[in-house]
């Protein structure tokens, strides 16, 4: 065995001298599976033709937007990179994004982006004009990266933005700038979202121009009462800097979210009467409603199992209900935004009401909707329409929860499903469909392959271009020296079988017994086993799997997996507790296996997977010696109200599932190894949960490590060298504390 450890701690961190051998360096430090990317690409001419970015033969730095016919593949440079320089700068813009004007004469460039929360919504907007080559900065009076969300109005005469909680009109013309908003403030939010709101309801661009651009709807939510989190940065100045967050925990006070609509030359706002208690409801979304003088608006209740689809009148702000969702559980919120048909008479609307997760046209004038989408499967999501030739086009997989598949099937809801992906190409497709059905740039790839894009030909799928092959990289995975995955059921009992994945050494001998690393997430929120490329994680699992560990995954009931509503939404008010026993079931029957060492058992997971591992190892340790707990929720007290409370109740109706399901109060459990890792500028999950966690631990004379990533945020990325470092240590963990390589019989030769 000794042999095995030095040979591992040898070979896993730098750059090896063979290919076929990954390390800690070659998959996070260098560019050797660095996949090749598409765009960002905009479709023109209702899909005549598109948009994307390429490298300036000029300056390599720097990005011409070049314009591409999608039947021919005529290039052309539209706009050079040399035309977005600003006056008396050396260099052209960064493109970080870009918009097109409707009738294609302007572009509008976001660049100098900086991070809010989850992404990068705040920085500089710039617009140039094709007919007049002038290149204009937005907001001439504004500070550096503070607006958000510019969009051109639908004549493109003019731009509105979100500029510090204010909402801001700017004329193209002449730059005059009308401020639409004035109450804006640290507590009062005009056009964008607070963090829960933006997390859990996935809400950041908080304002729509009307059809006619006369008007603008935008979301207002007042954080007065919703109680402030203290992030602590210890490591950047003389002295800490304190960052506040209106941060909501389970059971607490909510923003007061409503919906106005101000004239777009300026004036009062007219406000929707939505009945309901706005701290006690959501607005979950918004937008014109096909024409406008109304505002469709999707209101949810705070248990979040009752959604009403509303109308409200623009101009005597009145609101009547037109559709309503109900669930003993709860509702998902299934769409972004709401495709309207026939002319605004009718709209499309996802549902579960059946027990699968289809698609149905409901009417403007009410009533029940009627069913587009027919059979036993869950539509993933509404990939686009052709209203004219009576198409619609979704994402399912009716015969493997670990796939996604393009299919069509008739508007009017008759005829069967037509799946158009390739019957040879099983893992997971994508699409971006261009407006008039016709084209679509596809990504493709599966759970040991990078992705590849192309564009194709709808609906008979046929490969017009390559648009990312990925080829280097697809060539530098297959010469690696591992196995594919193998995609596995795993009977727990009960009628219950898991679908799950195993990752077995390049020389895998059945008649030795191997260690086991379980990668686990858990949680409604996310799946471990779909056949989709992972990346650095999926190089990382082989990387472990080529020093002798076997290692696996399996979605227990309650993952967003398309095998129905049951099978989601039975884990309603047992977050915690039934993942918890069905992963230790699926373990236990692991250990059963010839081929595994059961006295070797380890599990590793990030976020929900970070609390799951815990549980595992506080409530089942006679299963597991080593867990490595990354970010964790540790007290389901401590997390946001949208997400907690949606699938636990409120903790003041649900107290005892609550401390049920809470890994902390199983702690005194703990037998195994126990590595708990977490960034202390985590604004999602705070690390105040780890120090309340390990507080319990000590009192319970329970011995762990802990590692703190300063003013790191969930993702724990940011700063130079942190990915490495982090998985850096959770390997050294895993090696110390149960080394590589498998025990028993004689092992085959390569």
């Amino acid at each position: 065995m000794l042999v095995c450890v030095v040979l591992f701690a040898l070979g896993v961190y730098g750059q090896p001298a063979d290919k076929r051998i990954l390390t800690l360096d070659r998959i996070f430090s260098s560019n050797d599976f660095r996949s090749e990317t598409f765009g960002p690409a905009r479709w023109l001419d209702d899909g005549g033709a598109y948009t994307t970015l390429e490298p300036s033969p000029a300056n390599k730095e720097a990005r011409d937007i070049v314009r591409y016919d999608a039947a021919t593949g005529a290039r052309s440079v539209l706009i050079a990179a040399t035309s977005l320089t600003p006056k008396g700068a050396s260099a052209p813009l960064v493109i970080d994004d870009y918009a097109w004007s409707k009738d294609g004469l302007k572009l509008m460039v976001f660049t100098n982006s900086e991070q809010v929360w989850r992404q990068n919504t705040r920085g500089d907007y710039w617009v140039f004009d094709i007919t007049t080559k002038k290149l204009t900065k937005l907001g001439k009076d504004a500070a550096t990266s503070t607006l958000m969300f510019a969009k051109f109005s639908p004549d493109g005469a003019r731009v509105g933005y979100v500029r510090e909680n204010n909402l801001y009109v700017e004329d193209l013309a002449d730059n005059r700038i009308t401020q639409l908003t004035r109450d804006g403030s640290r507590r009062i939010i005009n056009g964008t979202f607070d963090w829960v709101y933006e997390e859990e309801l996935d809400l950041r661009d908080g304002w729509r121009w009307s059809p006619d651009g006369r008007s603008i709807a935008y979301w207002q939510l007042d954080t007065d009462g919703v109680p402030d989190y203290y992030l602590i940065n210890n490591t950047d100045s003389l002295y800490p800097k304190i960052t506040t967050i209106q941060y909501p925990v389970a059971g607490q006070t909510n923003s007061a979210a409503r919906v106005g609509v101000v004239s777009a030359s300026g004036g009062a706002t007219h406000w929707l009467a939505v009945p309901g208690d706005p701290r006690n409801n959501y607005i979950a979304r918004m937008n014109w409603a096909g024409n406008s003088d109304e505002v469709l608006l999707l209101q949810l209740n705070r248990r979040q199992n009752l959604l009403n689809v509303m109308i409200g009148d623009r101009t005597t702000a009145q609101v009547r209900t037109i559709l309503t969702e109900k669930d003993d559980a709860w509702v998902d919120i299934d769409v972004d935004e709401v495709q309207w048909l026939g002319g605004g008479k009718r709209f499309l609307w996802s549902s579960e009401r059946d027990g699968w997760r289809h698609v149905y046209a409901a009417s403007r004038a009410g009533g029940a909707p009627q069913l587009i989408t027919n059979g036993s499967f869950d539509v993933t999501s509404i990939e686009g329409v052709d209203e004219k030739g009576g198409w619609l086009y979704f994402i399912a997989s009716p015969d493997n929860a670990t796939q996604r598949f393009l299919y069509r099937t008739e508007l009017s809801g008759n005829g069967k499903p037509e799946r158009l992906s390739p019957a040879g190409q099983p893992g997971t497709h994508s699409y971006a469909i261009a407006p008039n059905s016709a084209w679509a740039f596809h990504t493709y790839s599966n759970i040991s392959s990078p992705p590849t894009v192309e564009l194709v030909r709808l609906p008979d799928h046929k490969s017009v271009r390559q648009l990312a092959p990925n080829a280097a990289v697809i060539a530098r995975v297959k010469e690696l020296d591992t196995r594919p995955p193998e995609f596995i059921k795993v009977d727990i009992g009960q009628g219950i079988t898991l679908d799950g994945w195993m990752i077995k050494p390049p020389n895998f001998d059945a008649a030795r017994r191997y260690p086991v690393l379980i990668y686990v997430y858990g949680e409604p929120a996310g799946q471990t086993v779909v056949d989709r490329w992972a990346s650095t994680r999926y190089l990382w699992h082989q990387m472990l799997a080529q020093h002798g560990y076997l290692v696996m995954s399996f979605d227990n009931r309650g993952t967003p997996a398309p095998r129905g509503r049951a099978w989601r939404k039975v884990v309603y008010r047992k977050i915690g507790v039934l993942a918890a026993e069905e992963q230790a079931a699926a373990a236990r029957v692991v250990q059963s296996w010839p081929f595994v060492d059961s006295r070797r058992i380890a599990i590793w997971g990030w976020s929900g997977g970070g609390s799951m591992t815990l549980n595992q190892m506080f409530r089942y340790p006679d299963i597991y010696q080593v867990g490595m707990s990354v970010a964790p929720v540790t007290d389901q007290h401590f997390y946001d109200t949208i997400y907690q409370e949606r699938y636990m109740g409120l903790p003041q109706d649900n107290e005892e599932d609550y401390r049920r399901g809470s890994p902390v109060t199983h702690a005194a459990g703990l037998a195994g190894k126990l590595l708990i890792v977490h960034g202390s500028g985590d604004d999602n999950v705070h690390y105040k949960g780890t120090e309340v966690l390990a507080n319990v631990l000590i009192a319970a004379k329970k011995q762990f490590t802990m590692m703190e990533y300063p003013n790191r945020r969930h993702d724990i990325s940011q700063g130079p060298g942190t990915t490495r470092h982090l998985f850096e240590l959770l390997t050294r963990f895993l090696e110390e504390n149960m080394p590589p390589g498998a025990t028993g019989g004689m092992s085959r030769k390569n």
